[in-house]
């Protein structure tokens, strides 16, 4: 602590309020200690200095963004100092005429579209909250365009890290494919804080739509509903968004909103490209919903209209809170094939409305990704144990139908056994060995992915 206040002097904080900030995220976990200290970083050698102290004393680093992470990723589980990077949030150069953008780590998704909309270009991922795009790096987020652009995984091109000796080194380049070595670069892109501190990013960027038409359908149904999308996908329709909210979900966003949407399931798509080729999908897309009972189309094509359609879902999670006010949401995040999506999302509905415990559904459907939260009383151990239980039963049939434990929101400290499950023991021993090589002394964000 006298280390890093002498090198940091204000910049590093012990006071109470600041490290509670930053001992806690969106997750169900609310009894960890905060970290001893919280060290704002304003550049890469702040980051450097901080991981070198760090290591010569042998004390966790936490790196740290908004803190809208959903599975304990943040927390200081073996105590230590968190490194809060919202200070770094500097887009550094934009490159136009090769659709690539590179930023600080603390720059979020909202910020650097805002920054680069004079180019007529935009950066897709869009993960809901406005979180920075260190930490949707680090945890190799996606969301709702994920259908049509990809997740982190295909957009980040390159990377400066800190290591966890201190060591600044660069993984990538701008250029959009590379045969040179291991692929370090996909290697950090979901490392979740263990292997490093993300510094800079080299991110692909695109061409805005000439044009866009967002819209919104009720069903008769859920499995209407995912039948239509899978339809949609199997037939190669270039859909660019397509979101699914139950009717739990449109009820809670109508008291929360005041939408008056119809109380329905909902799915609710984005059509980008050329005028002709937006109207050609558009149709595509409402007769094969029509032949499963899908209703009351409404369309937009102002960026005010689909800001409107597209607030129910974007604000779906706030709405679910607020509906059972004093609740924690336990959220959900599996992903399976396409061809399973039905199976499983109707098989986990049954299970949940069984169980009596209130809840809220939505779906990075075209992809084949959706999410329960579990909305929780966090004092009522019997109800914590029933939303464990149901997420465990979930995880357990998405395994089985060939899909994952987590879509996006990461591993951290939730899903350890999941990925024991799913990877297999020789898989996370080979993960093990690149940590153990990477931070023989276990100081990057420990605890997190599997146990040392």
């Amino acid at each position: 602590m006298e280390a890093l206040k002498a090198r940091f002097g204000e910049n590093c904080s012990t006071a109470q309020v600041i490290r509670e900030q930053h001992g806690r995220d969106e997750s169900a976990f609310t009894t960890v200690p905060p970290p001893a200290a919280v060290v704002f970083a304003e550049c890469t050698q702040d980051v450097q200095d901080a991981v070198k102290l760090c290591a010569q004393h042998r004390v966790p680093v936490i790196p740290f963004g908004v803190g809208s992470s959903l599975e304990g990723h943040l927390l200081a589980v073996q105590g230590g100092i968190s490194i809060d990077l919202t200070r770094m949030n500097k887009v550094l150069a934009v490159n136009p005429e090769d659709l690539t953008v590179t930023v600080q780590p603390g720059v979020t998704r909202k910020q650097l579209n805002e920054d680069i909309k004079s180019t007529g270009l935009f950066f897709p991922i869009d993960p809901g909250a406005d979180a920075t795009l260190g930490g949707m790096s680090a945890t190799r987020a996606s969301g709702t365009n994920a259908v049509r652009y990809g997740t982190m995984r295909e957009n980040v091109l390159a990377l400066e890290v800190v290591t966890a000796s201190g060591e600044v080194i660069r993984t990538g380049t701008r250029a959009k494919k590379s045969s040179a070595g291991y692929d370090l670069t996909r290697l950090m892109v979901g490392s979740e804080g263990t292997l490093g501190v993300l510094t800079e990013i080299t991110l692909r960027i695109y061409p805005l739509p000439e044009a866009i038409s967002a819209a919104i359908c009720s069903f008769p149904s859920i499995a209407d509903a995912v039948h239509t999308v899978i339809e949609t996908i199997q037939l190669g329709v270039p859909i660019a968004r397509v979101e699914l909210i139950d009717h739990h979900t449109v009820r809670m966003v109508n008291a929360y909103a005041k939408l008056g949407l119809r109380e329905e399931p909902m799915l609710l798509m984005e059509f980008h490209g050329s005028p002709a080729g937006v109207k050609e999908q558009a149709e595509t897309v409402q007769e094969l919903a029509s032949n499963h009972g899908g209703q009351s189309f409404e369309w937009a094509t102002t960026p005010e209209e689909r800001t409107r359609l597209w607030t129910a879902r974007h604000n779906a999670y706030f709405a679910a809170i607020q509906s059972r006010p004093g609740c924690r949401a336990i959220s959900t995040d599996t992903c399976v094939p396409i061809s399973r999506l039905a199976d499983c999302l109707l098989e986990s509905v049954d299970e949940v409305n069984a169980s009596g415990l209130p809840y809220f559904l939505v779906g990075h459907v075209g992809d084949g990704n959706f999410h329960f939260g579990y909305l929780i009383d966090p004092d009522n151990a019997q109800e914590f144990a029933t939303a464990e239980t149901l997420n465990q039963q979930l995880v357990a049939r998405a395994l089985r139908l060939g899909g994952t434990c987590s879509g996006e929101h990461g591993i951290g400290l939730h899903k350890m056994d999941f990925l024991v499950r799913e990877a297999g023991d020789g898989a996370v021993a080979m993960m093990r060995t690149i940590k153990h090589a990477l931070d023989p002394h276990n100081i990057m964000n420990p605890g997190k992915i599997f146990s040392w």
